[in-house]
Parts: structure tokens; C-alpha cells; sequence
């Protein structure tokens, strides 16, 4: 088949390992982030490229196959959902109805018309809705060469938002988030694409020495990779707790892991290179 493009419609979906409802899950897709269907396997599965070239296997029923609309959506919708669960409301107050709840990392296009602390979105299938401003931000734009401070900041900020959200295999949002999955949409929601997986890729990251860490560094044991917030100390998601926390690489802290210590292999920052 010649490529199509589709675009998420639900607010969290799957992507599998495998072509099964049953299948373990190799990923997740947010509402608004576009596919690109490499291969139509029938009965409503595809195998799929997400915008950050990570590969599953997504059914029909989650995603609405249109060219023309997943070219254009990029362009327009330079707004994310910041909020943990935002509900898109069919009119600009609470005593209405929801349209559809998306999550922390959905993409949305504003259409500019606000009523009081509401502002209106489009989605995908060019419906309207209201969601609160509080719940809207813009995507950011920035150089990474003139603005690092101001980046790191604004990465370690965005992490801190799914502190204690529980652990999902292959999850990505705040109803449940894996150790990749946690580093790269701290990443994401900045404007960086990193790698998906635990996994330190050249062509995402450049590799440090630890001395040379520095705070949304990210830190790379087997199997797992954890994001470096300063004083020895870094943020993860493990499914050891279950959620996501903090622990250190200091053996006097209560927090110590050793276990992660002792592993740790690399550093990865896309700073300098």
C-alpha cells in the first residue's frame, strides 16, 4: 500500500506489539499526534510510524485516516492540553457537556474566540468545544544553543507534573506512564524529540561523562532511563514503586537505589551538540 497518514482520535490509545486487541502494548499514542500507516495487515489493523519514528500496530477504530488533515493539523495545532485531564466542553460552561476528555500531551488547535476563562479548540473532525485556558499551552519554540537554562527549567518543570502518576508499560500520559515514556514527553511537551525507548540513540543525544551531568540530563541504566534534577539526585518512572518518583545516586540519601546506582552506563543531553 502506498503510505497513508491518519491522525489519533481517541484521547489514548495503543499502539501494540503485535496486530491483537490482546497484544502487549509497545506504545502509546495521544490525541492529535499523527501516524503514518505503513502497512494495512486487514481486519482494521495497521502497522504505524509515529511523528518520532517509534513503530506498533494500531487498530482502524482509534484513528481517522485523512491525508489532507494530518498534513494540515501540524501546522495549526501549535497548542498542547497541559492540564492532567482537560474536558473539551460543547459550550463555554461547566453546566454543558463534554465532547471528549483528552489528557496532558493531546494536540489542539485554538481558534482564537474566548468567553470569560474559557477558549475555544477545534479538533480533529473539525468540531468545536470550550476547554479552560489554564488547561492550553502553547507549544514552545526554543534554541537550545542561546536559551539552555530556560530549557532544563522548563523540562525538569514539565516532569514534575507526572510526579506519582502510576506505572504503565508503554504509557505516556497521566493515566499511566513508563520510564521512556516519562523522559520523552517531558521532552515533547518543550518542542525536543528524544528517543522513545531506553535507549541512548547519537542521532537524539549526545553521551556525557557524569561528571559533566546536568539537571533533564538523561540518565541510562539497563532497561531504563531516568531524567537527572540536580544534588544527585533524578526522577523516574519504576515500576519497583509503581509511579513515578525521585531517588538518588548519593548512598547517604534515604533514597538511595544502588541497585540503579551500581548499573548506570550512560548520560544523554541534547545540549552542545
Amino acid at each position: 500500500m502506498k503510505n497513508k497518514l491518519a491522525l489519533t482520535k481517541n484521547n489514548v490509545i495503543p499502539l501494540k506489539l503485535n496486530p491483537s486487541f490482546s497484544s502487549e502494548v509497545a506504545d502509546e499514542s495521544l490525541y492529535g499526534m499523527v501516524l503514518e500507516l505503513k502497512e494495512d495487515l486487514g481486519n482494521g489493523w495497521y502497522k504505524a510510524r509515529t511523528h518520532y519514528d517509534y513503530e506498533g500496530y494500531v487498530h482502524e477504530s482509534n484513528i481517522l485516516i485523512d491525508n489532507e488533515r494530518a498534513l494540515e493539523w501540524p501546522k495549526i495545532a501549535d497548542h498542547y492540553i497541559s492540564h492532567n485531564i482537560a474536558d473539551v466542553m460543547a459550550e463555554p460552561k461547566y453546566a454543558s457537556y463534554q465532547i471528549i476528555t483528552l489528557t496532558r500531551g493531546a494536540f489542539i488547535h485554538l481558534t482564537g474566540r474566548e468567553e470569560d476563562r474559557w477558549c475555544e479548540i477545534e479538533l480533529i473532525d473539525r468540531t468545536k468545544g470550550w476547554v479552560q485556558k489554564e488547561f492550553c499551552k502553547k507549544m514552545p519554540n526554543f534554541d537550545l544553543d542561546k536559551e539552555e537554562e530556560e530549557v532544563r527549567k522548563s523540562i525538569l518543570e514539565t516532569g514534575f507534573l507526572y510526579l506519582d502518576t502510576q506505572y504503565r508499560w508503554g504509557g505516556k500520559s497521566p493515566m499511566g506512564i513508563d520510564c521512556s515514556g516519562f523522559v520523552s514527553m517531558s521532552y515533547m511537551l518543550n518542542g525536543i524529540i528524544i528517543y522513545r525507548d531506553a535507549k541512548l540513540k547519537e542521532e537524539y543525544m549526545k553521551q556525557i561523562p557524569l561528571e559533566e551531568v546536568k539537571p533533564a540530563d538523561a540518565l541510562y541504566f539497563p532497561g531504563h532511563v531516568a531524567m537527572y534534577i540536580g544534588d544527585g539526585k533524578y526522577i523516574h518512572s519504576t515500576g519497583s514503586f509503581g509511579k513515578v518518583v525521585i531517588n538518588s545516586l548519593n548512598p547517604e540519601d534515604e533514597d538511595y537505589r544502588e541497585v540503579l546506582h551500581k548499573t548506570l552506563y550512560a548520560v544523554g543531553t541534547v545540549f552542545g551538540r
